[in-house]
């Protein structure tokens, strides 16, 4: 079964012998996926709604993975450290996202894995992750269908941490690689425009501030990434 860019990018950061559930699988291709794979112990998925448990249901029975676990529930609801010490969420908000790991006190363990494929608000996911102890072990951008994504793969480490402007809007994604760096310019035009529209309006605080040394940190990484011949 052939995947998306981007599921792609996220199944290769499942680890072998994983126990993986997929939340708010939708059509359940990636967990299709990674049950034929064989790279995993077991596969599981949930959705809050019942249309998409059947479509995804449908799938995995003409993909020939009858084997995945479907569960309907409100993210992680229904799910327990034992069924799963790896958990994707993706395709959602990262204000959604943030509240599905704060319900789930099992994720609360640094042999649990989270890969996550916020679409909007990644900035506020990273905030999230960092005040409620979550290292971020991996990163990187991809670009589909016009859009650029962020997949976070990370593990509790208790610690919590501050990130400043470049760790909030661009996390740990490099300009080494061109989606990579697409990521990157497309963050610095937003910033960018709201510092202008700031200035317009005649307003001068300490966000502004801050959003211009991000500015300044972004040129300076763009520039890093331009002499590396990306």
């Amino acid at each position: 079964m052939a995947l998306s860019k981007r599921l792609s990018l996220i199944g290769s950061m499942v680890r072998s012998g994983s126990r993986v559930c997929d939340v708010g699988t939708d059509h359940g291709y990636l967990p299709a996926f990674l049950y034929k794979s064989g790279k995993c112990e077991s596969v599981c998925a949930t959705d809050i709604k019942e249309k998409p448990l059947l479509s995804a249901r449908k799938n995995l029975a003409a993909a020939g993975a009858e084997g995945v676990e479907l569960y309907l529930c409100d993210g992680l609801d229904k799910i327990t450290r034992e069924m799963a010490d790896t958990v994707i969420i993706a395709g959602m908000g990262g204000e959604v996202i943030s509240g599905i790991i704060a319900r789930a006190d099992f994720l609360r363990d640094n042999t649990v894995t989270l890969i996550l494929q916020p679409t909007t608000s990644a900035d506020k996911l990273r905030e999230f992750l960092a005040a409620n102890g979550f290292a971020v072990l991996c990163e990187k951008a991809i670009s589909e269908n016009g859009k650029l994504y962020s997949v976070i793969q990370c593990a509790f480490c208790e610690t919590r941490y501050p990130i400043d402007g470049v760790r909030k809007y661009i996390g740990f994604i490099k300009p080494d690689y061109e989606d990579g760096r697409a990521y990157i310019e497309k963050q610095y035009r937003i910033i960018e425009k709201r510092v202008e529209e700031l200035e317009n309006a005649g307003m001068n605080d300490y966000r502004q501030r801050e959003d211009k040394e991000t500015l300044a940190k972004l040129k300076k990484l763009l520039g890093e990434g331009e002499k590396n011949g990306v």
